[in-house]
């Protein structure tokens, strides 16, 4: 979502927005803890260029809710299709 938001206010308009993510956890006592989230990233985006691609998904990584209550590494392979 802070992806979308971030496309909408730079002027572009996804037609499509794809993430997987495969997540590590360790075990800490009897439960378990999530130490890191690698997200593989896949849009189409008409009119934007791939080397502004990445750096507008980075500001979304780095200012989303999500991602900044998790306080854990999370890692982005961005890439227009």
């Amino acid at each position: 979502m802070a992806l979308a938001f971030r496309l909408q206010k730079a002027g572009y308009t996804p037609t499509e927005l794809t993430t997987e993510a495969a997540v590590s956890l360790e075990p800490d006592g009897e439960r378990f803890h999530n130490t890191c989230s690698a997200l593989a990233l896949r849009a189409t985006v008409p009119d934007l260029s791939q080397p502004s691609f990445p750096e507008i998904a980075k500001d979304a990584e780095l200012n989303c809710p999500v991602s900044r209550a998790l306080k854990i590494e999370i890692t982005l392979d961005a890439k227009l299709v």
